[in-house]
């Protein structure tokens, strides 16, 4: 069962029923889905199906043209062209063909663009071919650039981006809510990682089997998926390790690092390219100076998880037993890392509210408020300003009076009017917020049982 993606596949499914061919790009990051879609919606249509290597022109034909089951001769090697003629020469009706890592095909040159052109202007049938590629940097920086004049070949583009919580919640039908939120802050919506996670085991014993393991199926996947797209590997680990350990702003990264802004400043871009890493961007209020500005950081949860609970202690990580290290540099602070993530939990809890218009106002705006004391989780707001703010906690077993006033300062330091507030609890509320909520009726309590 393919969980998330009926959007997705409503859009190819209409590429694919418009007439004549089409040519559509398919990217995302590494282990987002795009070929369980890919199978998904090829089911039952006439799909052949090539990866492209990483290698150099001619040995891209060799490969594929092997795959049709011939024997090139390197004297009368096959074109592009010729490739395509091969494996749709039987086919009825309309066909599809899935190129997956497609820019090995585009970065030697033209060659590949120009025959497909060439092709596609002379096949008397209709082709809907899917180019896929998980280098997002690349296809939103690059690929046009590379594509040249035959980028006008292109029918659209489609990004899958990761799945949602309930999606998760959905996929580990045996973890309890706490354990699919912690799941989704170590993993994030990647169903590519989730595979490796079995539900009938705690999350623990996962973390254990598939991290901490040498034999684990996710043990060097943080590294290959830095060594994938990335050159420099030894400045982005610097770069990375240090935005794990709490360096989120420019200065703080040069002096631990010791690279130059500049240099700091062109690396961090391409992390952001990457998905890797965020620029933080306070919500934008009349409360600037108490804002925080220019702060970084890794926004992709495989990645953070790996940089600030193994990375740091990767001789340990070598001699210890798997159960030991969990004990002694994961156990004590995975909740406090999952706090930072469980708002974005809470934040689609919001916008699924929102969409069934079950909120006091349908918001335009969303995101953030960071203050330089005290931070407010989530601030949504319409266009005539109404305002619903909330704060997300995860960690304390009793969200107290307390918490609300806080949110309240902040929301004065911000210049934001409290019209409404939701205060979200994995724990319980004490007597004296439930009562306030009570009274006053613009305040919303939402427990974890809710979400």
């Amino acid at each position: 069962m393919l969980l998330g993606r009926s959007a997705e596949l409503t859009q190819l499914n209409h590429y694919y029923d418009k007439k004549g061919s089409q040519t559509v790009v398919l990217y995302g990051q590494k282990n987002i889905g795009k070929t369980a879609l890919l199978k998904e919606f090829s089911k039952g249509k006439p799909a052949a199906y090539y990866m492209a290597r990483s290698c150099s022109e001619k040995e891209q034909v060799y490969q594929w043209y092997g795959e049709l089951g011939h024997r090139a001769e390197e004297k009368s090697l096959p074109s592009y062209e010729t490739i395509f003629s091969e494996m749709f020469q039987k086919q009825q009706g309309k066909n599809i063909l899935i190129i997956e890592e497609f820019q090995n095909l585009l970065k030697p040159g033209f060659t590949f663009m120009r025959e497909l052109d060439s092709f596609l202007h002379g096949y008397e049938g209709e082709v809907l071919v899917i180019l896929c590629s998980s280098s997002v940097g690349w296809v939103e920086n690059s690929m046009v650039r590379k594509m040249g004049e035959t980028a006008y070949l292109l029918s659209g583009l489609l990004k899958i981006k990761e799945l949602k919580f309930k999606d998760c919640m959905q996929f580990f039908p045996h973890f309890t809510k706490q354990e699919s939120i912690e799941v989704y802050a170590i993993l994030g919506g990647f169903p590519g990682l989730w595979m490796y996670f079995d539900d009938c085991l705690s999350v623990r014993e996962n973390i254990i089997n598939c991290l901490l393991k040498k034999s684990g199926p996710l043990s060097g996947e943080a590294k290959q998926l830095l060594t994938e797209e990335l050159r420099e590997t030894a400045v982005y680990n610097t770069i990375l390790a240090s935005l794990a350990k709490g360096n989120h702003k420019l200065n703080d990264l040069y002096l631990h690092t010791g690279f130059s802004r500049a240099k700091i400043s062109v690396y961090l871009k391409n992390l952001m390219e990457l998905e890797i890493v965020e620029k933080v961007f306070s919500y934008d209020t009349e409360g600037y100076e108490n804002a925080q500005k220019g702060m970084y950081r890794i926004s992709n949860r495989f990645l953070h998880f790996y940089y600030l609970f193994m990375y740091p202690y990767m001789s340990s990580l070598q001699i210890k037993k798997p159960e030991d290290f969990y004990r002694e540099f994961i156990a004590g602070k995975l909740n406090g890392y999952v706090a930072g993530y469980f708002k974005s939990v809470c934040m689609e809890h919001m916008e699924e509210m929102n969409g069934r218009g079950m909120l006091p106002f349908v918001y335009e705006r969303s995101g953030e408020w960071v203050g330089k004391v005290g931070n407010i989780d989530i601030v949504v707001q319409d266009e005539n300003d109404n305002t619903l703010l909330a704060v997300c906690n995860y960690e304390q077993p009793v969200m107290t009076y307390d918490d609300y006033e806080r949110l309240l300062d902040c929301a004065v330091k911000a210049r934001l009017t409290a019209g409404y507030v939701f205060l979200y609890s994995t724990g319980q509320f004490d007597e004296k917020l439930q009562a306030q909520a009570a009274e006053q009726k613009n305040i919303t309590l939402v427990s974890m049982q809710e979400l």
